[in-house]
């Protein structure tokens, strides 16, 4: 999926480069960026955890790295994030949904959220992720209809059903 879209303009109606983003599928050569983007969003949560390792963070992405189920996101053109769902259980697993902290804040997680509820809705699939406990991501996913399915010490587990046809 290749989508192209803005998260707003700038007063005259002609578009900010820096706000223009879109979605590309993700290519063997992303993991080494986006192992590098994942332990910059996880440190402060993993650091606050006792959890960060250096290592330990990239290499658990590269492990698990898959460009078939991986979408990276550009805004203006550089890598700006990525966004991995995978189908699990009869339903889709959204994992390794990570934004630069330049980029947070101005609604281009929801904006991408958004479209990945869509893909399900539509499927009528359920979506499901987990969370770190902590993490100022929890309330995104909570605005958007994700409920805590279970917790440890570590990791918040959410769901999402899939949206009623027809709303």
């Amino acid at each position: 999926m290749i989508r192209s879209m803005s998260s707003g303009d700038s007063g005259d109606g002609a578009q900010r480069p820096e706000e223009q983003w879109a979605l590309r599928p993700a290519a063997a050569a992303d993991v080494e960026p986006i192992a590098d983007l994942r332990a910059v969003v996880m440190r402060p949560d993993l650091e606050r955890l006792g959890r960060y390792d250096e290592h330990r963070v990239r290499q658990r992405f590269r492990d698990s790295f898959d460009p078939r189920h991986t979408t990276v996101i550009t805004v203006g053109g550089e890598l700006a994030g990525s966004v991995t769902v995978r189908p699990a259980d009869a339903r889709l697993w959204l994992e390794h949904f990570y934004l630069a902290p330049h980029v947070q804040g101005r609604g281009l997680g929801s904006a991408v959220l958004r479209s990945v509820l869509d893909r399900a809705d539509a499927e009528g699939t359920a979506v499901g992720l987990n969370v770190l406990q902590g993490s100022p991501a929890r309330r995104l996913y909570e605005r958007h209809g994700f409920v805590v399915d279970a917790q440890d010490p570590v990791d918040v587990f959410m769901t999402r059903p899939p949206a009623a046809a027809g709303r």
